[in-house]
Order: C-alpha cells, then sequence, then structure tokens
C-alpha cells in the first residue's frame, strides 16, 4: 500500500490504542488498515449482498 502520513488527536490515538489491543494487531498504522478494509467489506456487503475479499495488490515496476 501506498505510504500515507495521518496525524491523530490524543483521543483518536487513545482509540485507536484501544482497538489495536482488542484486535491484537502490533502497530497504529495496522488498526488504520484493519478500519478500513473492515468499513470498505461492510459497504461492499451493503452493495452487493455478498462479502468480498479485499487483497492487497502489487504493483509491477515500469522499465
Amino acid at each position: 500500500m501506498p505510504d500515507l502520513h495521518i496525524s491523530f488527536s490524543d483521543e483518536e490515538r487513545e482509540l485507536l490504542e484501544r482497538v489495536r489491543q482488542r484486535q491484537g494487531l502490533e502497530s497504529i498504522e495496522q488498526v488504520a488498515e484493519w478500519l478500513v478494509k473492515s468499513r470498505l467489506r461492510k459497504q461492499s456487503r451493503n452493495m452487493t449482498g455478498r462479502g468480498r475479499a479485499l487483497y492487497q495488490v502489487e504493483r509491477k515496476s515500469s522499465k
């Protein structure tokens, strides 16, 4: 995934830390990725009526 820097307030970081602990994730970045994927899955299910797997697309280097 492309790197994206997101700033969090102290309250947001505290909330993300609680989610991190509940989900057994190693970092705040993993929490942010998990939350985004979770939301995308829910929206996809709402639109299509089916669950969808989400996979990271690897970029091929262009020469």
